[in-house]
């Protein structure tokens, strides 16, 4: 297999989610394992369940790249339950390693993806029936998602401890 050549739409692409993903670990720069568990709005929303959760959602649409619907088959309530929730072993280091190594992974199948490749969706509430994602589809999401999520995670922060990383 070739891999295609990076496009600017490619590097693009990449850029933003690469600023997003700096965003939220910037917003975790310094905080204690006692801090990434605290639920300090009405949210039940802490910093380390962010980031647990976008590693799993970076690998999961990564998955759906290179395999399609079948990156959902393990998506049970119970499983998704799981991402937002800490374990003790669970550290601000742990999960910020676990993030890195999974973004580098999503980078690598982005890069090496056909843009215009799709596959169909999985059966679900969420996802319109009949529909079908492309890989640059996917990293759109990937954009949104993290960048939603950085700004959850800002929001805690400054309710922490005051400081702020975007604004």
């Amino acid at each position: 297999m070739t891999t295609p050549a990076r496009t600017r739409e490619l590097e693009d692409l990449l850029e933003t989610l690469t600023k997003h993903r700096g965003f939220l670990r910037q917003t975790l720069a310094g905080m204690t394992d006692e801090q990434i568990r605290l639920t300090s709005t009405v949210s039940r929303l802490t910093l380390g369940a962010i980031v647990k959760h976008l590693t799993e959602m970076e690998h999961t649409w990564c998955h759906f790249v290179l395999a399609g619907a079948e990156a959902f088959a393990a998506a049970t309530p119970e499983y998704y339950a799981a991402q937002w929730t800490l374990g003790p072993a669970d550290t601000a280091a742990s999960l910020l390693a676990a993030y890195d190594e999974e973004t580098a992974r999503s980078d690598a199948v982005v890069s090496a993806a056909d843009l215009d490749a799709e596959h169909p969706l999985p059966d679900a509430p969420w996802f319109t029936p009949g529909a079908a994602w492309s890989a640059r589809r996917v990293v759109l999401h990937l954009i949104a998602e993290t960048a939603q999520h950085a700004g959850h995670a800002d929001i805690i922060r400054e309710a922490i401890d005051g400081a702020k990383t975007m604004g």
